[in-house]
């Protein structure tokens, strides 16, 4: 549908309407006499499908059940949609086509979109393609499957581009010709993801007053598919031993000894007793960790329930963002999906394995950027900038530009890596923390974030009360609480990391060398894909995560692969090595 929003220049094109902006709404009971008064006009007087009546109002047995979607201006009424659901019992095609000779099923999750009107002086700006994109919203998020419509031949085009598909199958009413149109959810869906403009312009110009939201929540793939073996509710947990979760980055040891404890002891009371509210000790044990103050420290439930909190407040749709590319997917998902910022990509280039070329990032980082992410080590590449060069980049960067740095695997890369102590100094630097991977508490989620205080001001407003659990909170204080433990884990992280990487390297394979608890691999071109090496190494209960989504530049051959304990690594060598083996004699091998 979003073709339309793109159509021919009109002397409004670059205005909702000629008289200004407006609204869409759903239509109140005040509108319905409007509505009514201007079918009559439209499709008795002006185009004759029906008979103009002495009483200047156009209504039909559907009107109780009919959803009008309105937009408006105050109390003007400058065009509407009509949407009838499954329920109303029948539709007005019904009237034209016999249900058997549909193309489609009638079933409950077909909805018919109509009587698109919209007043002459309006016609030809972009009126008519929000209505139909409001249409087609309403729609998705009541759940239908399909929309079908019928298309005035005179403007045919109009519906096309914007995604429906004619049928083949006409009507004449009055004399008006129809053509019968229809599409799935899905091809509309589609059709609106190819282009994310029109959208990013209808939320600058127009007021959305529906009760859902205009851009479709949208959702981001992590990896986790080895919760397929395990069962969504659980019912196969003792195949934890079994399976290896190699795409995704949790830990490869356990928590530390004093967290087993506490929560092995306690776990009942744990469980059924309300958290401190704002998480008081928590903060005051991470701020003594870090050296900082509690007040440059905000907790969340894990990094992105930070990132889901902060970037929101601090951006728009015309906001302007720099990623590195590639770096962590929840970024881009975020500021173009869910925000519809402008984001614009430092290209990190294979044959530099993926180290960040420093003066390209100066230059950046002297630009006015609404905010700057960098991932410090980045993933997925495990390439790390180290502190000094960091901080003296981002001393020289633009005063207006906001930083945020996320610190997700910094501890792997050394004790004195983290930029926090800098971030609660700084005017415009922000470092997000996760305990996930380098504390052993991904189940826990329990992060924060070290900035200056001026900056978590308005967060904290936003952070509702208990937002991060009472035994989430009791393992984090008890994790910080055992430096040694974790310190000597992160070092054998780096031997596993290195001892793997060699492995994967006699497969044959281009590994990135890395800083963190994982590695990317790039296979060779010729040999098999990443999609076929997840698809082989699962069915032997190995789960690695394809990469071809985590960057534009990494393609179909790369994959990251999570660094386990050193008998796993060996279980994760010799299935790879088998894939690649039966790889080599093709797809149709006895173990497919």
């Amino acid at each position: 549908m979003n073709a339309t929003l793109n159509g021919p220049p009109s002397p409004c094109a670059d205005r909702p309407t000629c008289g200004g902006s407006f609204e869409v709404r759903l239509a109140t009971e005040w509108d319905r006499p409007t509505i009514y008064r201007m079918r009559h006009d439209v499709y008795a007087t002006e185009i004759g499908q029906h008979e103009v009546n002495p009483e200047g109002l156009l209504r039909d047995p559907l009107d109780h059940a009919n959803i009008y979607l309105v937009a408006g201006r105050g109390t003007e009424v400058i065009g509407f949609v009509s949407v009838t659901p499954p329920g109303a019992g029948h539709y007005s095609i019904d009237k034209y086509f016999r249900r058997s000779d549909l193309p489609f099923p009638v079933d409950a999750g077909l909805f018919e979109v109509r009587l698109l009107t919209v007043q002459k002086a309006h016609r030809g700006s972009r009126v008519a393609a929000l209505l139909m994109v409001a249409a087609f919203r309403w729609v998705e998020a009541h759940g239908g499957s399909r929309i079908v419509a019928i298309g005035r031949e005179e403007v045919l085009s109009l519906y096309l581009r914007g995604g429906l598909v004619d049928c083949c199958m006409g009507v004449r009413s009055g004399a008006v010709r129809y053509h019968l149109l229809s599409a799935t959810i899905s091809q509309l869906r589609a059709s609106i993801d190819a282009d994310p403009r029109p959208l990013n312009w209808a939320e600058r110009n127009i007021v959305w007053n529906l009760s859902i939201p205009l851009r479709k929540p949208a959702t981001c793939f992590h990896g986790g598919a080895f919760f397929d073996a395990i069962g969504p509710r659980f019912d196969q947990l003792r195949k934890v031993e079994e399976v290896i979760n190699a795409d995704v980055l949790d830990a490869w040891f356990s928590p530390a000894p004093a967290v087993q404890a506490t929560i092995r002891e306690y776990l009942p009371w744990l469980l059924r007793t309300s958290p401190p509210t704002g998480c008081e000790g928590l903060v005051e044990t991470v701020a003594r960790a870090r050296g900082v103050a509690p007040s440059n420290v905000l907790m969340g439930a894990g990094s992105s329930d930070l990132i889901f909190r902060a970037l929101p407040r601090w951006l728009r749709s015309d906001s302007r963002v720099l990623l590195l590319d590639p770096t962590y997917g929840e970024y881009a998902h975020v500021l173009e999906r869910v925000i519809g910022c402008r984001v614009d990509r430092l290209t990190l280039r294979r044959e530099n394995q993926y180290e960040v070329p420093l003066d390209a990032l100066a230059v950046a980082l002297g630009q006015p950027y609404d905010l700057v992410v960098l991932v410090n080590p980045n993933s997925p590449t495990g390439r790390h900038l180290p502190a000094d060069t960091l901080r003296a980049l981002i001393a020289a960067a633009h005063p207006q530009a906001r930083i945020w740095v996320d610190e997700t695997y910094v501890d792997f890369a050394g004790p004195d890596q983290s930029l926090e102590a800098f971030a609660a100094q700084s005017e415009n630097v922000s470092v997000c923390k996760s305990m996930s991977k380098a504390y052993a508490l991904s189940g826990a989620r329990v992060a924060y974030l070290c900035a200056g205080a001026h900056q978590l001001e308005e967060l904290r407003a936003f952070t509702p009360p208990w937002v991060v659990s009472l035994l989430a909170q009791v393992a984090a204080v008890r994790a910080l609480e055992s430096p040694e433990y974790y310190s000597a884990k992160w070092r054998e992280t780096g031997l596993l990391r290195d001892h793997l990487a060699l492995g994967l390297t006699q497969l044959g394979w281009e590994v990135i060398p890395g800083t963190a608890n994982f590695l990317l691999c790039h296979l060779p071109e010729r040999g098999l894909t990443a999609a076929e090496i997840v698809t082989r190494s699962k069915q032997r209960g190995l789960f690695v995560r394809d990469a071809v989504g985590m960057g534009a530049k990494l393609g179909g051959h790369a994959i990251r692969v999570a660094v386990k304990d050193a008998e796993t690594n060996k279980r994760v060598l010799s299935i790879l090595s088998e894939v690649c083996a039966a790889g080599t004699r093709g797809p149709a091998t006895a173990m497919e």
